[in-house]
């Protein structure tokens, strides 16, 4: 128990870091480019997990689980995180981060209309507060930044569609998540590389050139300002926040299972905003704060459903 709170811990102030991280290198780097490089090291970072259970479980790719991959990928790194990521340019980071944390809501949405999963009382109630919470944040009466807010919203929905997804795919192939996870992103990223040299033929980019919206997705770049002076900075969000984030994530999974793992949703909210404070002077105001706690509240309530449904599975064993 005592190294699952450690991994715990290390993926909560990794996470917590990351729209931070993203908003300062995206000062240095198109929003596109800066997704493909991430998902890239972040893959390449979890891949050494990823091989290491694939022997474990004597398992060999095949077609079919690259179709997968590619799918998953595409929800992934192309939409979701996509939509994330320029909701970080538009947004600010704190209320992003918070936003992007209630991922898990979204995902028990379409667990219940994909998977047809039970949804127990405190499924509901903490649906309820999430929501609650995140109107609360957003004042939609006073609503000042209606694309960074919309873009963070899409990008913890279209991240919950991926969630569930993963798990149905992970369920037919027989692999596991650190597996999905790390070809997830290498095939993410792979897919993305594509698009962005499809941005870099003439009529295409010109094409995207001609409206005002569209001018970021003109000719992306990919090795621009790849050099040492922003070595540092890649290496923390594509090595560190990506690819280590997520390879503590699923240690802690793998080591206590998902009710330990999910605190890391738990205290990301809290710990975000803070680190946006003391470190980018981004102001925490009154609704945000408020907002936090009641999303808080209802971490808490999926944390104690976890517990009773794990007990009561501990009983029936027993017995």
């Amino acid at each position: 128990m005592k190294k699952s709170l450690i991994y715990v811990a290390l993926s909560t102030v990794l996470f917590s870091l990351m729209e931070i991280a993203l908003k300062v290198a995206g000062n240095q780097f198109n929003p596109i480019q800066l997704n493909l490089i991430r998902f890239a090291l972040g893959g390449l970072v979890i891949l050494p997990f990823a091989i290491m259970r694939l022997r474990q479980q004597h398992h060999r790719l095949h077609l079919a689980d690259w179709k997968i991959f590619s799918l998953t990928g595409f929800l992934c790194v192309v939409i979701s995180m996509t939509l994330y990521q320029l909701a970080i340019v538009y947004g600010e980071p704190a209320i992003v981060a918070v936003l992007f944390s209630c991922n898990p809501v979204f995902a028990l949405i379409f667990a219940y209309l994909i998977l047809h999963e039970a949804v127990s009382r405190t499924d509901i109630i903490s649906l309820v507060l999430s929501v609650v919470g995140l109107l609360v944040i957003i004042d939609p009466f006073k609503l000042t930044d209606p694309i960074g807010i919309s873009l963070a919203i899409l990008a913890a929905a279209t991240f919950g569609f991926y969630s569930i997804m993963s798990q149905a795919s992970s369920l037919k192939v027989h692999l596991d998540g650190v597996v999905m996870t790390s070809f997830t992103f290498i095939a993410g990223a792979l897919e993305l590389l594509v698009l962005i040299l499809i941005t870099k033929l003439a009529p295409v980019a010109q094409v995207l050139r001609s409206v005002s919206w569209l001018r970021m997705f003109a000719d992306i770049p990919i090795m621009t300002n790849v050099n040492l002076a922003n070595l540092p900075i890649l290496l923390f969000v594509g090595v560190a926040v990506t690819g280590g984030g997520f390879a503590f994530y699923f240690l802690a999974l793998q080591q206590s299972g998902v009710s330990i793992a999910s605190l890391v949703f738990f205290f990301k909210p809290v710990l975000s905003p803070i680190c946006a404070f003391f470190l980018i002077g981004e102001a925490i105001n009154l609704p945000t704060m408020i907002g936090i706690a009641i999303i808080i509240v209802g971490s808490i309530v999926t944390l104690y459903g976890y517990h009773v449904q794990n007990r009561d599975e501990d009983e029936l064993l027993e017995k």
